[in-house]
């Protein structure tokens, strides 16, 4: 690899961006794709299906066999709610290879004993999300039904165009929400992306079957956005 490509990539990596670097099987050339350029690149469908899967691999193009070197960051949750669905939610996101941090200023329900081996900041999300630096390969998980809470959260996320955007509570609950919202300057087209009522609609009743249907709504927002819209 060339210098040139190799420190351009590292720079990608070590800023959180996703960057395919396509290599010429028979003439050995290679180019990177940074995020940005995709959407004019000739191989553009197929470098967004790859990165959708986040796998490398061989594929037959106008261009001839080329090999599609995928890096994307690894994915991150954040929850603000330290709550009973958090419980649940933080160890099943770890399964599926997510790095959890869950916020929650109340010190009476974020603990150690209750969030074993979860990031967890009893903090307001005033003082702990700029820290994160949440960003595109971030889901945010608003979970509290406390606006002082949960409602700085929401508008850094879509600010900061995490790939998902859930927040907990009834139509009512969200309607009011979106008053708030737009009240901070938020468009419509961007409230539109918080999925609320929170996960799919499987009839989950207990924090743990809420759980589930949240981490399959990720899921789909992650693996197939166009399904998740």
């Amino acid at each position: 690899m060339r210098l040139d490509v190799l420190s351009a990539l590292n720079a990608e990596r070590a800023a959180r961006r996703a960057v395919v670097l396509v290599t010429a099987i028979e003439s050995g050339a290679q180019r990177l794709v940074t995020h940005d350029l995709i959407d004019a690149d000739p191989l553009r469908e197929t470098l967004r299906k790859r990165l959708h899967s986040g796998k490398s691999g061989m594929e037959e193009t106008l261009e001839g066999r080329v090999f599609l070197t995928v890096h994307v960051p690894s994915p991150r949750m954040v929850i603000t709610g330290a709550v009973h669905i958090s419980q649940a939610l933080a160890p099943i996101a770890k399964l599926a290879g997510y790095d959890v941090t869950i916020v929650d200023p109340r010190t009476a329900f974020a603990t150690p004993e209750r969030f074993p081996d979860v990031s967890l900041l009893a903090e307001w999300p005033e003082n702990a999300l700029p820290r994160l630096s949440i960003d595109r390969y971030t889901a945010f998980v608003a979970l509290t039904h406390d606006p002082k809470i949960d409602d700085f959260g929401l508008v850094e996320a879509l600010r900061n165009e995490c790939f998902y955007v859930g927040a907990l509570g009834s139509k009512k609950t969200h309607a009011r929400r979106v008053e708030r919202l737009r009240a901070q300057g938020l468009s419509e087209a961007a409230i539109a992306r918080i999925h609320a009522p929170i996960g799919l609609d499987i009839g989950a009743v207990s924090p743990a079957e809420i759980a589930v249907a949240v981490m399959a709504e990720i899921t789909t927002a992650r693996r197939r956005p166009e399904a998740a819209s």
